[in-house]
């Protein structure tokens, strides 16, 4: 079981028991913990539940009623429920520490379904995944990127193939891929896929029969983090892989913006000095300086002697684009996603100095620069946050 978050007292993520819910509907907090209509309750009271046996783990019904603040009435009538959905199961009895009988101990049935993850950011491949609702991964597959003519079909296979090989019932479809993603899963623009307008979610769910939910892979990554790496409520995470993104949390609330581009830092300007020239035309965007190709493709041609300025220039580049974020929004750290033996040491160690350069703020030079732990699964298992929070209503 992988690391959580653990908050003492973390509440739900969905005032509405909605099954289809989108992971990023407008102002919907991951974790939420003030009150909500009545007509909602139901649904509020059964994703508080499911939140608190997620984080914390086996417990009594008289525990959870102690922890959730719900009546014993309502905790019984829930979980009678839940163990009817399969979602939850009576695990035996809890070991006896004084008079009286024993109490039975209640968690989410852990091995009763499975998430599907797709990760469509590979330069070369897509990648997918039968993962838990623990997030771990059990089965993982990967096929090259086709041509465009038959990228949804290569997608729509690759899923279904994964579907039949879960061994349970799949509690729905996550998807990260590049691109701005707007709240219905439509594919407002991704150049590198070829897409524009394209309802990937709609034409998965039709062609699938299960709940789908798409993101920006960026956006997934955070929740991963979030959710599974111990995170803070306020993070930014940045992606690099082909191009260069990054996914924002502001007091556990992904942020995505009026028209869903936030954190589409790829194409920030960053020199006003020459520099390499960029895949969209222009002189100057980050992503000529950071993305995997373009730095792959520096260091290749410079002298071993050179390198290490190489991934300094790069990270001062970051800096210069992160600044203005880290002013504005306060984050407490900055997460970065991609190969570690290039973004780890002189290029993040650059970043973090050319961040203390440019902020103000006293308490903005304790900002925190780290690597991901999660690595190349980190879209997949923030996919998996998408379907647990947009079914269960867990995060």
């Amino acid at each position: 079981m992988p690391t959580v978050n653990r908050r003492p007292g973390a509440s739900t993520a969905a005032p509405s028991g909605a099954p289809q819910a989108g992971a990023f509907e407008s102002g919907r907090a991951l974790r939420r913990s003030r009150k909500v209509l009545p007509e909602h309750a139901r649904g509020h009271n059964r994703s508080l539940l499911l939140q608190t046996l997620f984080h914390q783990g086996a417990m009594s019904r008289a525990d959870l009623a102690r922890e959730t603040g719900l009546t014993r009435v309502t905790i019984s009538d829930l979980v009678a429920e839940l163990i009817a959905d399969g979602f939850v199961a009576e695990m035996g009895v809890r070991e006896a520490s004084g008079p009286g009988k024993p109490a039975i101990l209640i968690d989410l049935d852990r091995s009763g379904h499975r998430i599907v993850g797709l990760d469509l950011s590979g330069s070369d491949t897509l990648s997918g995944a039968v993962l838990t609702l623990d997030g771990d991964i059990v089965l993982r597959r990967d096929v090259a990127v086709p041509v465009a003519e038959k990228l949804v079909d290569t997608v729509v296979e690759l899923a279904r193939g994964l579907v039949s090989e879960a061994e349970a019932p799949v509690l729905g479809i996550g998807v990260g891929t590049p691109g701005v993603v707007d709240d219905r899963g439509v594919i407002v623009t991704a150049p590198n896929l070829g897409w524009a307008g394209f309802d990937l979610e709609g034409s998965l769910r039709s062609a699938l029969g299960l709940p789908v939910l798409v993101a920006n892979d960026a956006n997934a990554a955070v929740l991963a983090e979030y959710t599974f790496g111990g995170a803070a409520e306020d993070v930014l995470l940045v992606k690099v892989g082909r191009g260069v993104g990054s996914g924002l949390l502001a007091s556990g609330q992904p942020m995505r913006g009026s028209r869903f581009a936030a954190g589409e830092i790829g194409h920030v300007t960053v020199g006003t000095d020459g520099g390499p020239l960029c895949a969209c035309g222009r002189v100057g965007c980050l992503e000529a300086w950071l993305s995997v190709p373009s730095l792959t493709s520096r260091l290749a041609a410079a002298a071993p002697e050179a390198r290490e300025g190489v991934l300094r220039d790069a990270g001062e580049r970051l800096g210069i684009a992160l600044a203005p974020v880290l002013g504005a929004l306060d984050v407490s750290e900055i997460v970065l996603s991609g190969p570690s033996e290039l973004l780890d040491g002189p290029l993040a160690q650059q970043t973090v100095e050319t961040l203390r350069a440019r902020t103000l703020s006293p308490s903005q030079n304790g900002v925190r620069v780290r690597m991901t732990e999660h690595g190349q699964d980190i879209v997949l298992r923030g996919a998996a946050v998408m379907v647990l929070s947009g079914q269960l209503g867990v995060s």
